[in-house]
């Protein structure tokens, strides 16, 4: 049986703003600013995410003069479905907080 494992909020956190932005392209240094977490979270888990094809990568094209070509990110089909079922409640949180737990 292959076990699958929830995202961690960070992950969870930059799949939701890829999602948000639709089809729009988003920049890692954007996400790190917009998430409040550092560079050396967010760029390991859009190299995780592009590996297991939920984010489609690609390198800009026609950079502004003086600046490098940044590396751009949006969410892949198979990405934005898992996106869409990390935003809907599951029943067992929604009844955890409904239902008080006695000890």
């Amino acid at each position: 049986m292959v076990r699958v494992r929830r995202p961690s909020p960070q992950t969870a956190a930059v799949l939701s703003t890829l999602a948000a932005a639709g089809a729009g392209w988003s920049h890692g240094y954007d996400l790190c600013r917009v998430l409040g977490l550092k560079a050396g979270t967010v760029y390991p888990i859009l190299i995780r995410l592009a590996e297991r094809g939920l984010v489609e990568t690609s390198w800009e094209t026609g950079p502004p003069r003086g600046r490098p070509a940044r590396h751009r990110y949006r969410l892949s089909p198979d990405g934005a479905e898992l996106a869409r079922a990390l935003a809907e409640p599951s029943p067992a949180r929604a009844v955890a907080r409904v239902v008080p737990r006695t000890t």
